[in-house]
């Protein structure tokens, strides 16, 4: 799933361990979501976005969703 996690963290100046550790998960689970090999649980996708104090669908765009009017379509890059 795209996201916005590595901008947001680098904002923050955060190391992948600090947010880690921030969301009680590990570095490792941080770097899986950077690199979208894993998409977050519902639970872990709230904590981020609390922690950043946005919105769900401001951190993550979710792949099975049309586009609305006027918004790129990601699905066909």
């Amino acid at each position: 799933m795209k996201n916005r996690l590595r901008v947001l963290r680098a904002e923050a100046a955060w190391t992948q361990a600090d947010l880690a550790e921030r969301l009680g998960v590990s570095r490792q689970a941080v770097n899986a979501l950077e690199t979208e090999k894993h998409d977050p649980s519902l639970d872990l996708a709230y904590r981020i976005s609390a922690l950043f104090s946005q919105p769900v669908e401001a951190i993550f765009t979710n792949p099975h969703r049309a586009p609305t009017k006027g918004e790129p379509d990601d699905s066909k890059s």
